[in-house]
């Protein structure tokens, strides 16, 4: 593969990259209803030498470039559902649905894979072996779309799986790796806590649910101070207290949602049997049922060394951006899935707006810089270049 050549090739095609962007970003659509983007995708590739296939779980599309000479098999895998977030961005392209926005940067994905797969279906005579791109929907509501796509056969006689994340606080300009576990898997939770009600005026007569809540809350703080490694790195949060009533009447029912965030595997289960205990004894101190719904839902995403260590062997000696290892972004990301089938890897590029204005992922003014797109099309290329290239 002749990756100056395609490089050259990516960077004509850069304005295209802006125009599908600024319209899939124009026109969002929230997880499992992607229909019209999955449509735009789908259309985008009639004229191209490639194979499609959709799937039958979701708006999932699978393209397969093949260059008819034996080797790998090398999965891309870019997302493209939006948020329900109001935008507050005033770009001249801004959602043109209230309460719905691409802050993720997944228009921003899917418009770099589209022009990359692009030049590499039209110059599939100079590749080896397959590439497979995995336009993927439903990232953002567990369980997420990759293990629908999984279940469906998308990973078929596929070596390695590659991704990225553009992220906004990152500076343009910089790729960030991170060897063996990179994000964190992540467990919701709801605690529904069942008291007796009564008047304010007569507290000995009710069992009050506020206020079992309430130090249920303060318990749950010590799980990550007290009851877990101070080396294994745990997030909990509560974000989520519904104990709406007057003010002279004791609650008879309050319900709290959290969340957990954790980059050992084994934390999953700790953490779960630290909230029952938790719940089970406020219940018994104050009288009270608590029900709990624990929920895993996206498991930690853990990066090949190998294959990660490849991939940055190439990336390092390219000029197309300064390299980093750092430490675990403590987001989670359904990319997990993919990594626990195939060795894969997962990168970061930094996509910081030039004003210096940097909003993070899910927030209103969420904004990226363009320009991180060829980066990521570059970046990935030289990825994929390096994995092609390796011998089976």
């Amino acid at each position: 593969m002749n990756v100056e050549k395609l490089s050259a090739q990516l960077c004509h095609k850069y304005s295209e990259m802006q125009n599908i962007r600024r319209h899939l970003h124009q026109y969002p659509e929230l997880s499992f209803y992607e229909q019209n983007t999955a449509n735009f995708i789908w259309d985008y590739y009639e004229s191209l030498p490639v194979e499609r296939e959709k799937f039958k779980g979701n708006y999932g599309i699978k393209i397969t470039i093949d260059s008819g000479k034996p080797g790998k098999t090398i999965a891309l895998r870019a997302d493209f559902d939006a948020l329900p977030i109001n935008e507050e961005t005033n770009l001249p392209f801004t959602s043109a649905y209230p309460g719905v926005m691409h802050a993720c940067g997944h228009d921003a994905h899917t418009a770099y894979m589209l022009v990359l797969a692009s030049v590499l279906a039209e110059n599939k005579d100079e590749l080896i072996g397959k590439v497979v791109i995995l336009h993927q929907p439903v990232e953002e509501i567990p369980p997420g779309g990759a293990s629908t796509m999984i279940k469906e056969g998308c990973l078929s006689h596929v070596d390695h799986v590659l991704g990225l994340h553009l992220w906004s606080t990152i500076e343009l300009g910089e790729i960030h790796y991170t060897y063996g576990p990179t994000m964190t898997g992540r467990s919701t939770f709801t605690l529904t806590v069942k008291g007796k009600s009564g008047h304010g005026s007569s507290p000995h007569l009710a069992h009050d649910a506020i206020v079992g809540a309430s130090h249920l809350v303060i318990a749950l703080q010590t799980l990550t101070s007290r009851m877990v490694n101070p080396s294994d790195l745990v997030v909990l949060t509560i974000g989520h207290f519904d104990g709406t009533g007057i003010p002279n009447i004791i609650q008879d029912k309050v319900e709290l949602k959290g969340e957990v965030r954790y980059l050992n595997p084994e934390m999953c289960q700790t953490v779960q049997s630290h909230v029952l205990k938790l719940a089970r004894g406020i219940a018994e101190t104050y009288s009270l049922e608590i029900d709990v719904n624990y929920l895993p839902d996206y498991p930690v995403l853990v990066n090949d060394h190998a294959t990660t260590e490849k991939v940055i062997k190439e990336l390092s000696s390219s000029k197309v951006a300064t390299v980093h290892e750092v430490k675990a972004n403590t987001a989670s990301e359904d990319f997990a899935y993919y990594a626990q089938e195939r060795p894969s890897t997962y990168l970061f590029v930094g996509a910081k707006p030039k004003s210096g204005l940097a909003y993070p992922h899910h927030h209103p003014k969420f904004d990226i810089e363009e320009e991180s797109m060829l980066i990521a099309a570059k970046t990935m290329l030289i990825a994929l270049s390096s994995l092609l290239s390796d011998t089976i």
